[in-house]
């Protein structure tokens, strides 16, 4: 185990929980950006979305979990449970500006997606 990784993943942790814990504790969200949670609990899971397909060890899988879990949860306080103390009108952040680009230069940039499809066994079962 890398101390640099723990260190980083540790402290990560600590700050998630440190916010989860501040608007339970508080039963506000006044201050928070609701656009700029639900934007970690996309990026936490299209970046995790190797849980599905692939096993690295208990840490890691674990770590993965626990950031998903805890950044959906932030976001059903923010916008479920306490939305009365949620803000929008100050929430002026223009997400469109950000995910367009965004989308576009990953289609650009990552490598074309392969759908893992065995043809050769599609076509030997298909010989007349």
């Amino acid at each position: 185990m890398n101390i640099f990784r723990l260190t980083g993943d540790l402290s990560h942790l600590a700050a998630i929980i440190i916010l989860l814990l501040k608007i339970w504790k508080s039963r506000s969200c006044a201050g928070i950006s609701g656009k700029s949670q639900v934007l970690f609990a996309l990026v936490f899971t299209t970046r995790y979305l190797d849980l599905l397909t692939s096993f690295i060890s208990l840490y890691n899988t674990t770590m993965k979990v626990i950031y998903i879990g805890c950044s959906y949860a932030t976001v059903y306080l923010i916008y479920m449970k306490l939305k009365a103390t949620y803000d929008g009108n100050h929430d002026t952040f223009r997400v469109e500006f950000l995910i367009v680009p965004v989308g576009g230069l990953a289609f650009l940039e990552q490598e074309p997606c392969r759908i893992s499809l065995h043809t050769e066994e599609f076509d030997m079962t298909n010989e007349n």
